[in-house]
């Protein structure tokens, strides 16, 4: 769809001085372009054979595919030119089951590559518009997805890309996440229909008669991720039925329904063992995920690891007695680690810590929680400087349905090593706390959670040593959408100032520019504009801009297709129309979060300028 304004770079300011301040310097041993230069390793997945581990590995403007021997070595890279990918939106490339081929997304098809060496190719030359590939046990077959119909759909394509078979075709729901089955005769996928947004089925479809039904499924209710024990004899999945994320066992014929113990917490996601007699599984408690074995005969539940931090994507050697992961946490980047189940040994299999990062001071933040405006309590983490320079910022996280967790972020390290106090909290909405906590900013975008950010204020300054007066807010999507909010609708004014990257300002248009995917992201929280056109109404704080008495910086990329750029646009010319303090810039090779080196260190460096203006001290 054509774009209703021509967007193209800008950098525009009004207001405040968009210089450098001479007497602030970076804090000892950091500099934002050694941080920016910091690569990712994610989204792996272990070989049939247990041998290799193919992984993304982000570097400057690339996020290639990679793999290593998996008891440790030399990476090699896979793929070619794929182009930087958001981590949080992206595939993990998958093996064939004989080992011979990794099938990955790139350039806006499915491509294949050989694993012993060659360059990938689409699967097939004239098809475009595909992702997320499934290997057929026979290795000679995948399950794709494609749009057709106004709907997400799934396709049988042979290898050679000359056959195509279309399995699924109503065009009043999407069809995700299929998982052939161990014999090949059926596979399983996730059911969304479109009128009931807030639920997922699992659905089972018969490859041979194309017969499709539901073999779990509740109004409102969301359950994904189904996978197949390796006998085929069981599926297991994630529902909300009971309030939380749990894991559930069901027989292919629909019997023997029944949740797994859950020993608090979420669970996140899950791998089988090899011998089908356990899962590996990480569970979220309170933004922290422990590495876990569920033993299925007992249903005893047995830690693996639990330091603090994110342990994801499991993945078993194929003789069960290993376990690949991804590990990350406040203080040490993503890398791929292999634990030995009967010793207990950890091997680190890649290591993105650079000297100079291994040498400086990171932050573990705190626990801590507060009362909102109605007497909810709101989670949070604290990062306490080591040398605070008496100002705090309150970080907001996407989504709204996110988490801010125990993740590595690069950017809040650094604030917190200039001496910033840090608050990140968990406005009701977020997930990690039972389904009724998440949902309570349904119908509700712009209330009740952008209190709790602006109490989030009223609890900094009950912190000893803090000035009321030097507190910023800032947040990226969605928590960028609570800054414009904050600064908008808050008569105690109690921030100096905001950083609002690619949020959002006035629901309604945002809406009808983004994609079709997004606009029903939106409508699972707000309903159809044409049905609730109130909740978007008073969810826009584009109609308070009159309000805003502090500065703004506002970061936009030009290709974010989830979030759309003229969204900004709006809010600047909002804030120019009133004579507000801002300055704006967007950039024309970002998606929704800035991926290449280049604009992540322009927007870097403006933020921190920014807060060197209006929130570092004078001495």
């Amino acid at each position: 769809m054509p774009r209703t304004i021509q967007m193209v770079e800008k950098y525009e300011r009004n207001n405040w001085p968009s210089i450098p301040r001479p007497d602030v310097s970076p804090p000892p041993g950091w500099n934002l372009a050694a941080l920016t230069a910091l690569k990712r390793v994610r989204n792996h997945q272990l070989s049939p054979d247990g041998n290799r581990i193919s992984f993304i590995w982000d570097t400057d403007d690339l996020s290639e595919i990679y793999q290593l021997p998996a008891c440790g070595g030399w990476p090699q890279p896979l793929s070619v030119d794929r182009a930087a990918t958001l981590f949080w939106n992206d595939e993990i490339p998958q093996w064939s089951p004989d080992g011979t081929w990794l099938a990955y997304t790139a350039h806006g098809a499915v491509q294949i590559v050989p694993a012993a060496g060659g360059l990938p190719r689409p699967l097939s030359e004239i098809l475009t518009g595909s992702w997320s590939p499934r290997w057929m046990p026979d290795s000679r077959h995948l399950i794709i997805n494609l749009e057709r119909h106004g709907a997400d759909q799934l396709a049988l394509l042979s290898l050679d890309g000359a056959t195509l078979r279309q399995l699924t075709h109503r065009s009043d729901g999407d069809h995700w996440d299929a998982r052939p089955a161990p014999d090949g005769n059926s596979l399983a996928f996730v059911w969304r229909p479109f009128d009931d947004l807030n639920r997922m089925d699992i659905c089972l479809l018969d490859l041979a008669s194309g017969e499709i039904r539901s073999l779990y499924g509740h109004p409102k209710t969301r359950a994904w991720s189904p996978r197949w024990s390796p006998d085929g004899a069981w599926l297991a999945f994630l529902s909300q039925q009971n309030g939380h994320d749990d894991i559930w066992l069901i027989r292919p014929d629909g019997s023997s329904l029944h949740p797994l113990p859950r020993p608090g917490g979420e669970y996140v996601e899950f791998a089988w063992s090899p011998d089908g007699q356990s899962l590996a599984a990480c569970l979220n408690r309170a933004g922290s995920h422990e590495l876990c074995r569920i033993h299925l005969a007992t249903g005893e539940y047995q830690s693996l690891r639990s330091q603090p931090g994110l342990h994801s994507n499991p993945n078993w050697g194929p003789d069960g007695s290993f376990i690949t992961f991804e590990y990350e946490s406040p203080t040490c980047p993503p890398d791929l680690y292999r634990l030995q189940l009967d010793s207990g040994a950890l091997t680190r299999l890649t290591n993105s810590t650079p000297p100079w990062l291994a040498a400086v001071k990171r932050v573990m933040p705190q626990p801590v929680s507060y009362p909102s405006f109605d007497g909810l309590t709101i989670p949070a983490l604290l990062f306490p400087p080591e040398k605070p320079n008496g100002a705090a910022l309150v970080s907001v996280h996407g989504g709204p349905s996110a988490q801010y967790n125990l993740a590595w972020d690069d950017l809040l390290q650094y604030f917190v090593a200039k001496g910033y106090t840090v608050l990140a909290p968990n406005y009701r909405g977020s997930t990690g706390y039972g389904v009724e906590f998440e949902h309570l900013n349904y119908g509700d975008w712009g209330g009740g959670d952008q209190q709790d950010c602006l109490y989030a204020a009223d609890y900094l300054k009950t912190l000893p040593g803090l000035d009321p007066a030097r507190l910023a807010i800032l947040g990226g999507s969605y928590g960028g959408y609570m800054t414009n909010c904050c600064l908008a609708r808050d008569p105690l004014q109690r921030y100096a100032c905001g950083i609002s990257k690619y949020g959002d300002g006035d629901l309604v248009n945002s809406w009808a520019l983004c994609s079709r995917e997004l606009r029903y992201y939106t409508e699972i929280f707000l309903g159809h504009p044409a049905k609730n056109r109130a909740a978007y109404d008073l969810g826009s704080p584009i109609r308070q801009v009159a309000a805003i008495q502090k500065p703004m910086l506002i970061l936009h990329g030009l290709r974010d297709d989830i979030v759309p750029p003229e969204a900004s646009e709006a809010w600047v010319e909002a804030l120019k129309r009133e004579g507000k303090a801002y300055e704006y810039k967007t950039y024309p090779t970002e998606p929704h979060g800035f991926v290449h080196r280049g604009p992540r260190l322009d927007a870097y460096e403006r933020m921190e300028q920014f807060l060197d203006w209006f929130l570092f001290p004078f001495s």
